[in-house]
Parts: C-alpha cells; sequence; structure tokens
C-alpha cells in the first residue's frame, strides 16, 4: 500500500462553493495541486484556465440544483464537496438588523444545506464522496457581536454531524474545519479598527492570525480518502484559540 497515494486527488471531481473568496482561493489552488478538476460555483466570476466557474447562489435551490445538474452532466460524477461560501456582521444582539440576521442565515446555514443536499443526491448514487464544510471556531464559543454568524456557523457543525450519520452506509464523509480569525481582505478593515487586531491575536497561543493557507492541509486531508473513515468531526485549524 502507497500512503503517500492516499492523499492523492488525482482525476477527483471538486466543487468549491465560495471560490472566489481569500480562503476559496487557497483551496483551489491546493485542490488543484493534488490533482482535482475544480469547479468554483460563487456570485463572483473567476476566470482561470485551471479551474473552471459556474455562477451559483447557493441560497437558491433552482441555482444549486442547475449548477450539480451541469457538474455532473459534463464530468460524471463529483467526488468532492467544499463548502466554504460565508458571510459575517458584528453587531450586538439587541441591535441586531432583521435582515441582515436571515442573509447571514441564508448564506452560512441554508447554502451549506442546499448544497450538501443536491451535491448528496449525486455521492449517494455513486456510492463514493467527501464533504467538508466550513464551521469556526464561532461554531463552540461564544464571541460578543458574532450572534448569527455563531448561530449559523454552530447549525453548519450540528448539521455536519447529522447529515454524516445519514450518508455514512454510502461511503460519503461528512466532516467540518473550524478556523480560528483568518487574515483576508474581507477582514482586513475589522482589523485596522482601533486595537482589533492586537486584542484579536492575544487570544491565539501560536500568536498570530491564521492564513488562508493555514486551511488547506485541513482541505486536503479530509477530501481525500486518507481520511476515509473520519467522518462527523470537527476539525479545528485555531492556534490553540479553543485548547484552554
Amino acid at each position: 500500500m502507497s500512503y503517500k497515494k492516499l492523499f492523492s486527488l488525482e482525476n477527483k471531481v471538486a466543487i468549491v462553493s465560495g471560490g472566489a473568496g481569500g480562503i476559496g482561493q487557497k483551496i483551489v489552488e491546493g485542490l488543484v495541486e493534488f490533482g482535482a478538476k475544480v469547479v468554483i460555483t460563487d456570485i463572483k466570476e473567476v476566470r482561470s484556465s485551471e479551474v473552471e466557474f459556474i455562477k451559483t447562489d447557493v441560497t437558491n435551490s433552482k441555482s444549486v440544483k442547475s449548477m450539480v445538474e451541469e457538474v455532473k452532466s459534463k464530468y460524471g460524477r463529483i467526488d468532492i464537496l467544499i463548502n466554504c461560501a460565508g458571510v459575517n456582521k458584528r453587531v450586538p444582539v439587541i441591535e441586531f438588523p432583521e435582515e441582515e440576521w436571515d442573509r447571514i442565515m441564508d448564506i452560512n446555514l441554508k447554502g451549506t444545506f442546499l448544497m450538501c443536499k443536491e451535491v448528496g443526491k449525486v455521492m449517494a448514487d455513486q456510492k463514493y464522496g467527501r464533504i467538508v464544510n466550513f464551521g469556526s471556531v464561532s461554531s463552540v464559543l461564544g464571541h460578543p457581536n458574532h450572534s448569527a454568524y455563531a448561530a449559523s456557523k454552530g447549525g453548519v457543525l450540528l448539521f455536519t454531524k447529522v447529515f454524516a450519520m445519514e450518508m455514512a452506509k454510502n461511503n460519503v464523509t461528512v466532516n467540518c474545519i473550524g478556523p480560528a480569525y483568518i487574515e483576508t481582505s474581507l477582514t482586513s478593515a475589522h482589523l485596522r479598527e482601533g486595537d482589533n487586531y492586537k486584542k484579536i491575536v492575544s487570544t491565539i497561543p501560536m500568536g498570530r492570525l491564521g492564513k488562508p493557507e493555514d486551511v488547506v492541509g485541513a482541505v486536503i486531508y479530509l477530501a481525500s480518502d486518507a481520511a476515509a473513515f473520519t467522518t462527523g468531526s470537527l476539525l479545528l485549524v485555531d492556534g490553540g484559540r479553543t485548547a484552554d
């Protein structure tokens, strides 16, 4: 047996929701390097000779179904699904706008559900699949001003556990990654406000924020046959944030 080959994604067909984002871009690069054929689904267009792009609204069931049908028609199968589309808004609960709560739930939680539902049908039929959902340290910790985000990511974690139980008989694994604060273009504005950067770094034992590259190895592991007997798990990539 070649243990090195356990991590190979050669000729695997992978869908990455939110693949145009800062974290998503690095995940796509990693999947391609390990041999996968990658389809990015996002509302923001991506142009690349290495991957395919299908504009998709993860909150819309028709949009998701259409995308899945297109991928299945072209490639004949779907082996890997990475759900990393997500948004956040930092506001105290008593000031939180209802429409923003709904938007965050729709993208983070409903979007994960719809993608898993439609891709899961294909994986169940082919009796193989690797699904990686994106939770957060906020899936298990309470952070002030993160009510909608934490509720959505806590929901993603428990949804992952339930779906893992349901799909285990089909040789489909469903796992969740929980990053700590990742420094991207989307988080840079918040980090520049006051002493936010210093405060956040102080909560991480390794003394730094996460980088998008930090989550790639975890994704490759969970998307590969190295994790064939790992399902329903939360893999925390947090620099020790949740260790205390």
